[in-house]
């Protein structure tokens, strides 16, 4: 399984090692900021819906109450905090200690992880696809963790320890738990036979750990551009205390707090096709701080390699026809790749009547 490529550029970790008072112009997105700039709301984390996974934890089910919180919180926000969700505390904070000595191993040392040349995992940057390209002010280092065979040879099993053996049982515990959450909304959406869980059956699961440094001109630079992720499911570790995530809601961006000991869980594109339009991915974004960096963990779940990618058939009624495309779920990542980040213009191709709502 390809990805496809991104062109390599400069570690950003490696420039700020020498003093910056002003920001390179590949970095300067001072266009990001001026949209918005009167358009954040600042006091919003009681807004930012919250599922409680402990009766799961119990009896594998969520309560109707809890059903109906879980499903509101995917179509109306496509985001929501997860506590009380069975994954250790010991084994997270394991991951997050880890993740930071990954980032701060001698230049020499992340080399041998670097991107090849017509490749997207590794260390570098993801979606670069001219070299006029505006970058943003980040570093990643991106893998793909299950299954097994389509692991990178010179990647995982090159992985120092122990954090080689920490990401293996952390990608193990967050496949168990994604499989979890899409089966309550499975049940939240009625959806029969299994049609949505059985193309999760040996799903795909890659991580992109994120490390943006501080910035001089944080007003300067965007984090991370803003987009809707192009996965089925996204579950986010916030590393350390320095914020930056934000959702762009009703044309709002609103800062997200995380909760402790819990995950952020988004709605992907492939669930907002999967779901024909009922759950919705959403944009986000991510800015930067003046002072300290900050490090978060990305866990994408995706269907099986062969899988088909489309509405499945328990939403389509003559009233809900079919919004979008069905695909290979090879062809759909092929495209995706082939592209630069741009809000939600990719599942905008994906729809079946050009010119729709603009979600």
């Amino acid at each position: 399984m390809e990805y496809g490529s991104s062109l390599l550029v400069p570690s950003v970790q490696e420039l700020v090692k020498e003093p910056l008072n002003t920001v390179p112009s590949r970095y300067i997105r001072s266009d990001q900021h001026e949209k918005t700039s009167n358009k954040i709301i600042i006091n919003s984390v009681s807004e930012i819906p919250v599922i409680d996974f402990q009766n799961y934890l119990v009896s594998g089910e969520l309560s109707e109450p809890e059903l109906a919180s879980l499903h509101l919180a995917c179509k109306d926000w496509g985001f929501f905090q997860l506590v009380n969700h069975g994954i250790s505390t010991s084994l997270v904070e394991k991951m997050k200690r880890e993740v930071e000595e990954f980032f701060i191993l001698p230049m020499e040392e992340k080399k041998k992880f670097w991107q090849n040349k017509g490749e997207v995992e590794g260390f570098g940057q993801a979606f670069v696809i001219s070299e006029e390209q505006k970058l943003d002010w980040n570093d990643i280092f991106f893998l793909t963790t299950l299954p097994l065979d389509l692991r990178k040879p010179h990647l995982f099993p090159k992985l120092p320890f122990p954090f080689r053996d920490t990401l293996e049982t952390y990608a193990l515990e967050l496949e168990n738990l994604a499989k979890s959450i899409i089966s309550q909304m499975e049940k939240a959406l009625e959806i029969e036979g299994k049609e949505m869980t059985r193309l999760f059956e040996n799903g795909m699961q890659a991580m992109r750990m994120n490390y943006y440094p501080p910035c001089p001109q944080p007003e300067q630079v965007i984090g991370l551009t803003p987009h809707s992720d192009s996965v089925a499911l996204t579950i986010l570790l916030q590393i350390n205390e320095v914020e930056g995530l934000q959702i762009k809601k009703d044309g709002i961006w609103v800062p997200v707090k995380p909760l402790p000991n819990a995950f952020i869980v988004n709605i992907g594109d492939i669930l907002e096709m999967i779901t024909n339009g009922v759950y919705r991915s959403i944009e986000h974004r991510a800015t930067v701080d003046s002072v300290k960096e900050r490090l978060s963990i990305a866990t994408f779940y995706n269907p099986r390699v062969d899988a088909e990618i489309g509405p499945v058939n328990s939403l389509i009624t003559e009233r809900t026809p079919a919004l979008y495309r069905t695909l290979e779920y090879q062809e759909y990542v092929r495209g995706l790749f082939a592209r630069k980040l741009d809000g939600k213009s990719y599942i905008d191709a994906m729809k079946l009547e050009p010119g729709g709502e603009d979600y």
